[in-house]
């Protein structure tokens, strides 16, 4: 069952003007470790980090607050699962109000997808529920 939808467009050349303005500032404002050591080893460093700041929006919107009610951006973390599909994981106030929206008796399960097409990076997050215990037949989320 989708809990939370949420999309985010953003022009990458608005991410490299702040990055030349106030640069690390703004990443340690905004990125979580993992975050800025994944983009500053990648040749396509502006379009990493606009991405991850798209999916954050997103994120942001899935859960129904954008960054009010104690969700702050380091809340939200991209992260690659061990096949290399990214995924989101939350913190702090995001946690907290994961764990409002997620059922009792459910797990909650956040896709993530990226891309870009500069001068556009983009994100969508679908934050679902799933069975927090395996069903009859062995299968299920644990």
């Amino acid at each position: 069952m989708i809990i939370g939808i949420g999309n985010d467009l953003i022009d990458i050349r608005r991410i490299e003007r702040t990055l030349e303005r106030f640069g690390d500032r703004f990443i340690e404002r905004i990125f979580t470790p993992l975050e800025r050591q994944k983009a500053e080893r990648r040749r396509n460093r502006v379009e990493t980090y606009a991405k991850r700041f798209a999916a954050k929006e997103a994120c942001s919107k899935a859960l129904g607050t954008g960054f009010r009610r104690g969700v702050y951006w380091r809340d939200l973390g991209v992260v690659n699962l061990p096949g290399g599909k990214p995924s989101m994981e939350l913190t702090g106030g995001a946690l907290k109000r994961l764990q409002e929206l997620t059922p009792t008796g459910m797990k909650a399960q956040i896709d993530l997808t990226l891309t870009d097409e500069p001068p556009l990076g983009q994100a969508v997050v679908i934050i679902s529920v799933v069975p927090a215990t395996p069903d009859v037949e062995g299968e299920g989320s644990r």
